[in-house]
């Protein structure tokens, strides 16, 4: 039986330690490695070891009794979010480790948040329980109060296959089924825990087991729990069904692509189609990988993680064939920094060193700013900007530096309008017409398609939308990303003779600028969701620091004599606030921090006018049309466009 286990956690509860213990009780490690003596077997790049942390989500394979298990030790710094959500999307069932002293942190809680969106299910472990401090019985209060009241304990309650009383009527209590024959024919071992694992399976039952990963307690007894009440049904018989999660290149820049199989076989030399355009490549080489180190193997089957090479245009989140997709992210960069670095490095080689990383990690955006001549990318926070440094330098040879971390703005649109493009210098001929609408907000950039085939042809219909989709558009305030916008081809007009290549482009590109152009314009900001908890007399300090921050609380609750209120605050204003927080609670408060999406920006005046984007320079983008006359072309601005098209 092949099983996907996550290990998830806040940075510094135990999580690679953890991994640790599980990889030496299965004799998969022989010796057992430390994150502070730099000798942690998954934590292998050498970044990883002189920082201390998790900045890779490495994978590890193990077998105990009849399973195969592959292992993921995600990052657990808020930083390097991206990597573990991409990772939790193959999971089958996640463990997140909990530190006893600590209890539940800001990012604990965007890690439940994010593997309940994927439905994965969860095991908690509650660490550190040799610590001075520590209190197991009240961090999992915590988990019932903030996650789920179906959390239970299975420390002591459910040993060697034998439940306790208590955990016999947990179950029971949660399937009607099971109730029934409790009352009528009491207890039945093989019966509870075939439903005990479907109740863990379907998200409506959270095991809860303690320990010390440092000390070694508790944790062959958790494999072994884990172990019976997790289960797997792969079906090797059906199509070949995989997907993307990880992308890296080897040290000799061969991209490698590491999938979760859900069905079928795969063997090398088989051809694999992929991608919007239906790209076919032949699987060269397959890897299994535990930590750096790789075997290669001739065959790959379901359920298991594995990684292939021969795939050169594939992306990160990419289905293949029998597999469904739903890998929509919930972790957003809130940051973008400018790239600099010494003249003596030419521009083009960093452009291709940060495209190659953003092939890794599609969330740093890349993006090439011809007109600035300048490189920017999208980041969560500092930390990830030292690392990209440090990244830099040991696989390129070259250094770097980053502008300092700027607000990531976005833009969007408040009322329907029409946008109108036509370009038609001589011999070349295009015409669009395009309705804009505002989305709900976090739903993107969406096309939709109206026209008719008897105005253009569908060939034409589909050029017009992959040219929507082909690029990230940019607003008119500040030249930020335009979100949260439906675009819909309504009709447009091609020549027989004259249209050509990227006459269609030319004209949506006009057609989507001439629509903004029109409608009133809305600058958008990252917003946090934020949950504080301090000493009664100190609500009042909280509030009024929440009110200058241009945030919005909820009525507070005050429980033995500690407040907690919630609420939600731009990240602009809130984003350093930790420091000083626990500096005048005197690091006996509780602040916790979640990107919670986007809204409309609280100075926004302010900040259109600091970032100076001016509309009319802009070399990727004009509203203005182009038509022809006596055999010349002419330019007609965007507030004249609409009399003068053809369509209409």
């Amino acid at each position: 039986m092949n099983k996907t286990i996550g290990i998830l956690a806040h940075v510094d509860a135990g999580k690679t330690t953890f991994s640790e213990q599980l990889l030496y009780h299965t004799k998969s490690i022989r010796e057992r490695g430390r994150v502070d003596h730099q000798s942690a077997f998954l934590d292998s790049h050498s970044i990883e070891k002189s920082r201390g942390i998790t900045i890779f989500a490495d994978q590890a394979t193990f077998s105990y009794k009849d399973s195969t298990y592959f292992l993921i030790d995600t990052p657990g710094h808020v930083d390097f979010s991206p990597e573990m959500e991409r990772s939790i999307q193959v999971m089958d069932y996640a463990i997140i480790i909990i530190s006893a002293v600590d209890g539940i942190e800001g990012h604990t809680e965007t890690v439940w948040e994010l593997l309940q969106k994927h439905q994965v299910p969860v095991f908690f472990f509650i660490n550190k329980t040799d610590r001075e401090g520590a209190n197991p019985k009240q961090v999992l209060n915590e988990i019932q109060t903030n996650f789920s009241k179906n959390a239970c304990d299975i420390t002591f309650d459910f040993q060697n296959g034998q439940m306790s009383e208590s955990l016999i009527e947990f179950i029971a209590e949660r399937d009607e089924e099971l109730l029934s024959r409790y009352v009528e024919t009491g207890y039945e071992e093989a019966l509870w825990l075939e439903h005990f694992q479907y109740l863990i399976a379907s998200n409506l039952i959270f095991p809860c087991a303690s320990g010390s990963a440092l000390q070694d307690t508790g944790i062959s007894e958790f494999l072994h729990q884990l172990d019976q009440l997790t289960v797997s049904a792969y079906q090797q018989a059906e199509p070949f069904g995989a997907r993307i999660y990880k992308i890296r290149h080897d040290e000799n820049g061969n991209r490698i692509c590491f999938l979760k199989a859900v069905s079928g076989t795969l063997n090398v030399r088989d051809k694999l189609s992929y991608g919007p355009k239906h790209v076919e490549e032949k699987v060269s080489q397959i890897r299994i990988y535990n930590g750096m180190k790789f075997q290669t193997v001739e065959q790959a089957v379901a359920g298991e993680l594995f990684a292939i090479a021969g795939l050169s245009e594939a992306s990160i989140g990419e289905v293949i064939g029998n597999c469904s997709n739903n890998t929509q992210s919930e972790v957003f960069p809130t940051l973008k920094s400018t790239v600099l670095f010494n003249s003596t490095v030419h521009v083009k080689e960093v452009l291709r060193s940060f495209q190659l990383l953003g092939a890794e990690d599609p969330s740093l955006s890349v993006y090439w700013d011809e007109h600035f001549q300048k490189i920017q990318i999208q980041v969560m926070g500092i930390i990830q900007l030292e690392v990209l440094e440090q990244v830099i330098l040991e696989r390129f040879g070259y250094s770097i530096q980053f502008g300092i971390p700027e607000i990531l703005y976005k833009e969007t649109i408040d009322a329907l309008v029409m946008g109108y493009g036509h370009f038609e210098p001589l011999r070349h001929y295009a015409e669009v017409h395009l309705k804009l609408e505002p989305g709900e907000r976090g739903s993107g950039f969406q096309i939709g398609n109206s026209c008719h085939a008897d105005a253009l042809s569908t060939g034409n219909q589909n050029l017009i939308l992959h040219h929507l989709t082909e690029r990230h558009h940019h607003g008119l305030l500040t030249g930020s990303p335009l979100t949260d916008v439906k675009a819909t081809l309504v009709t447009g007009r091609g020549h027989n003779q004259h249209t050509s290549g990227g006459d269609f482009r030319e004209a949506t590109f006009r057609a989507l600028r001439q629509g903004l152009e029109q409608a009133q314009n809305r600058l958008l900001e990252p917003m946090y969701r934020f949950k504080i908890k301090v000493n009664f007399e100190q609500i009042g300090k909280v509030l009024s620091d929440i009110q200058q921050a241009y945030g919005s609380f909820e009525t507070p609750e005050t429980i033995d004599g500690k407040t907690t209120i919630e609420g939600r605050v731009p990240v602009a204003t809130f984003m350093n606030y930790s420091t000083e927080f626990a500096a005048w609670t005197h690091g006996k408060g509780s602040l916790r921090l979640l990107f919670d999406g986007y809204d409309v920006c609280h100075n926004e005046a302010h900040v259109i006018s600091k970032m100076g984007y001016d509309k009319n320079a802009d070399p990727l983008y004009t509203s203005t049309s182009i038509f022809c006359a006596k055999g010349q072309g002419y330019k007609v601005p965007w507030a004249e466009a609409k009399k003068a098209m053809h369509c209409l």
